[in-house]
């Protein structure tokens, strides 16, 4: 260690780009993992928030919760299924104030279990953003769809799906809102496969159901793998290009008995102490984006997600770092001291 920060002390430049090279590419990948899980909220908390379990949906609806529509039988085979069972429907529609001005909502209707909130005929729960729209607890609200209002009975925290806040109405205006008397969708918190009528789906398969979901996440998480694979090309070219304009230096080092592995051990903490040096500012940079970002911009960014990245950057230079040194084994003592060496 102390031979590696006695070069580096020599060579600040050079460590310094590597520096802030890697602390650029390291907050980048934190800005778009945030991004991407707060879209992935902003898409999908109704069902992020839910354990794991089961969903079941019409085998005849082909993947799409809009075209499902489950029978008493198929809702008695959920039933008797192991597990506690709770049936839902969704569907896309509008809001409107007193003033007669539109937000769209994903009106959701449930029944059993305790995912979602009850709620009484005539009232409706919605998602805590539309406070921020300045409606409060009792306010009236309509829909062209019904013909008496709405009374807002409370407020829920992160309840959206497909990038829309959500409103939970009873299912008797549910029923008359979207003349359904049939629910589209039975979750159980177990996993058990039930008859052929019906098709069950693990949480991150229903999610992958809702539109745009999987491919949203999909190009973000590709971004986020290319991240990951430039850092790696980075620490390998860089430390290989270092490598090749130390190799008389190695051979020297070898000749007065510095083992290989020492070596080996002074590249390892030269990339380490650059790892962490560089991630430090970059998570801290993330985290002030977490807890200051615009209300309206969807950016959450858990601890697990930046513990995921840290290990990740320290793995991956520590493989690039490797690679590149494997030019080391190549240093011959003899042809460096020929050479005139350091």
């Amino acid at each position: 260690m102390k031979m590696a920060w006695k070069e580096m002390k020599k060579f600040k430049l050079r460590y310094l780009i590597l520096g802030f090279i890697v602390f650029l590419i390291s907050m980048l990948t934190l800005s778009i993992s945030g991004l991407a899980n707060g879209l992935s909220d902003d898409n999908a908390s109704l069902i992020k928030h839910m354990p794991d379990g089961t969903f079941y949906m019409d085998e005849e609806a082909e993947d799409n919760y809009s075209f499902s529509s489950l029978t008493t039988e198929q809702e008695d085979e959920i039933k008797n299924a192991s597990g506690q069972e709770t049936f839902f429907s969704i569907q896309m529609g509008e809001l409107l104030d007193d003033d007669d001005k539109k937000f769209s909502t994903a009106y959701v209707t449930s029944e059993g279990g305790d995912y979602f909130p009850e709620v009484d005929k005539g009232e409706i729960v919605l998602d805590s953003s539309f406070e921020g729209e300045g409606f409060e607890v009792g306010d009236e609200v309509s829909n062209s769809l019904m013909e008496e209002p709405l009374t807002i009975a409370g407020f829920v925290e992160q309840q959206k799906f497909s990038h829309t806040e959500v409103g939970f109405i009873n299912k008797e205006d549910y029923g008359e809102m979207f003349r359904a008397d049939t629910f589209q969708i039975g979750f159980i918190d177990d996993e058990v496969d039930l008859g052929e009528s019906l098709k069950s789906y693990n949480n991150s398969d229903f999610l992958n159901t809702i539109p745009s979901y999987s491919a949203e996440q999909m190009s973000l998480n590709m971004i986020i793998i290319f991240l990951y694979v430039i850092s790696a090309l980075l620490f390998a070219i860089f430390f290989y290009m270092i490598n090749v304009q130390k190799m008389s230096t190695f051979g020297i080092l070898k000749a007065i008995g510095v083992k290989q592995s020492s070596l080996f051990v002074m590249m390892w903490s030269q990339m380490l102490l650059i790892t962490i040096v560089s991630l430090i500012p970059a998570i801290v940079a993330g985290l002030l984006i977490n807890q200051f970002a615009p209300e309206g911009m969807p950016f959450f960014l858990p601890t697990e997600t930046i513990t995921f990245s840290a290990i990740a950057f320290i793995i991956i230079g520590f493989l690039g770092a490797t690679l590149s040194g494997l030019q080391i084994r190549k240093a011959e003592p003899m042809q460096a001291i020929n050479q005139g060496g350091m």
